[in-house]
């Protein structure tokens, strides 16, 4: 039952101002202690502390006001967290001047700081953050000690990253079921890596009897290699859910049996949010099975079923359960085979949804077919997806025009993602042109095209206006030596956004290019520019030429 690590996280991609960095907490906390230990309106007014004294009560409210902010960004998972930050700074401030307000003016008298600030319960308990390692009953009796205090208010656990044997299960269980009447969050992935089967399934289903009932919003079972045993295993769990809005079963070997376990076990899905199934063995078969989930979860935002060898079948009837939600924000289904057929089944349920942010869609086999039906359909729709990804969908320029009308309609795009495709040169200045008037732009990836200087050339200028833009990658195609030296000399100013050009080659072909090319290739490239450069104008020209009938 060994699983591979991953970095399993409460919240996918996106760009979130809360929390703040520990560097940030550190400088706040320095900051706090020099306006409490230095000369300024309030302590003048009350009273200096001492240096020691500043920044004990600094790291204190500190603590106090993060809890605090940390419990009301919880209440609004969805938002940038720009409303917890402003709490943030309130408590804090608010914190000191009554800090202040109740410091006696004699330095002889003494005041406790939990006089001033009341202590905030913690609600979030978390032994995740220690060595990977087995964990056996006595320590689970006294690592699990704070759990069992009376009138805790702990309502999310995580006991990722150790491996629970039976005993320790058995801790834990009494433990859990006094907790479960108040549990909102539970994070068990990888808790049974190195057990052997049979110990694994017990562990499980202690904690799933444990959990029976309980009123969970939010549960992660990831990296735990339970296939349908273990997903049967947790059955008692699993049934008695009715308000679960977040599931993750990834890295578990969900094979077709277990897919279709998961969707027998999880009968209420209707407030279902995120649900995702990365890195399993679905296949098609299974892929029928969480479709089935799919069509029961009107609410669902944020779909993950990639790397789950999905073919054309099983991505046909994903992409018709995808159809029937409206809310998606997030869909991810790279590194599948669906091939064109499910493509163009994929572009026609994309035209429902209008609140999609991030789009990842690479390694799906869609071919210029299927790419341009996404593309048009996403031209309309979505007009605040700012992610969009497609690499190694065998592209060709012959879809450039309808993607670059695409990311024309796309203001909001920061990210985009077409490398190991076969867009060349004309693919890539139609994609720059697309990009033209973006702001928002942080990131580019071109990489493995076939693109030469004269492609290169436009996509870097292109970007290199925007304020924002951090990451050019033009890496592995065929750019000539002049060309590499022309990309240096345009981020000469900020060589740090164009990604190293180690693997580019500058005299590499084609395998199906002909052999007809001879003379000055700058001149050649440069005539390219100039004619695609002037491909809009002459299709404006035309349109509006006056009929000859």
């Amino acid at each position: 039952m060994d699983a591979t690590i991953l970095n399993s996280q409460r919240r996918p991609f996106s760009i979130k101002l809360w929390p703040p960095s520990e560097n940030t907490r550190k400088m706040l906390v320095e900051r706090m202690t020099n306006n409490l230990s230095s000369p300024t309106t309030f302590t003048r007014k009350y009273r200096c502390l001492s240096k020691e004294d500043a920044a004990t009560s600094a790291e204190q409210i500190e603590h106090a006001a993060f809890t605090v902010s940390s419990q009301h960004y919880e209440k609004e998972p969805d938002g940038d967290g720009s409303s917890a930050v402003q709490l943030y700074a309130k408590e804090c401030s608010k914190l000191i001047l009554e800090l202040l307000k109740q410091m006696p003016r004699s330095e002889h008298e003494e005041i406790s700081f939990s006089e001033v600030i009341p202590t905030v319960q913690e609600t979030f308990f978390d032994i995740s953050k220690g060595k990977r390692a087995f964990i056996e009953a006595e320590e689970a009796q006294e690592l699990l000690k704070p759990l069992k205090e009376s009138g805790n208010s702990f309502s999310k656990i995580c006991f990722s990253n150790r491996s629970f044997g039976v005993n320790a299960a058995r801790i834990a269980g009494p433990i859990l079921a006094s907790l479960k009447d108040q549990l909102k969050e539970l994070d068990l992935s990888d808790f049974v890596a190195g057990r052997n089967e049979a110990e694994a399934l017990d562990v499980m289903n202690i904690f799933s009897e444990a959990l029976e009932d309980s009123n969970l919003k939010f549960l992660n079972l990831s990296d735990n290699a339970l296939g349908e045993k273990g997903v049967r295993a947790f059955g008692k769990l699993l049934q008695s859910q009715t308000n679960l809005e977040e599931l993750f079963l990834m890295n578990d070997g969900i094979s077709q049996e277990a897919a279709r376990a998961v969707s027998e076990l999880v009968p209420s899905t209707e407030k279902l949010k995120v649900l995702h199934f990365h890195n399993n063995m679905t296949g098609d078969e299974g892929a029928v099975a969480i479709a089935e989930i799919v069509k029961r979860s009107p609410l669902l935002e944020d779909f993950r079923c990639s790397s789950t060898r999905v073919g054309s079948e099983g991505g046909i009837a994903l992409c018709e359960a995808l159809g029937m939600c409206s809310h998606l924000k997030k869909l991810d289904l790279r590194d599948n085979m669906f091939g064109t057929e499910a493509g163009l089944v994929l572009s026609k349920a994309l035209s429902k949804h209008e609140n999609l942010t991030e789009v990842y869609l690479s390694y799906l086999n869609l071919e210029d077919e299927g790419a341009i039906a996404i593309a048009n359909t996403l031209k309309d729709a979505a007009p605040s997806l700012g992610v969009l990804e497609m690499a190694g969908n065998d592209i060709t320029a012959e879809a450039a025009p309808a993607i670059a009308s695409c990311i024309a309609a796309k203001q909001l795009l920061s990210k985009l993602s077409f490398a190991e495709n076969k867009l060349k040169d004309e693919g890539a200045i139609q994609i720059a042109k697309g990009l033209q008037g973006h702001n928002h732009l942080i990131e580019v990836d071109m990489s493995c095209n076939g693109i030469r200087r004269a492609g290169a050339r436009v996509l870097a200028q292109t970007v290199l206006l925007k304020d924002e833009f951090k990451s050019l990658n033009m890496n592995e195609n065929f750019i000539s030596e002049e060309g590499v030296d022309e990309l240096k000399e345009i981020f000469k100013k900020s060589p740090e956004m164009l990604v190293s050009l180690e693997d580019n080659d500058p005299e590499g072909e084609d395998e199906d290019e002909d052999e007809e090319e001879s003379g000055d290739e700058g001149k050649d490239e440069d005539e390219l520019e100039s004619k695609l450069k002037n491909l809009d104008v002459k299709k404006e020209e035309s349109l509006d030429a006056p009929d000859s009938n």
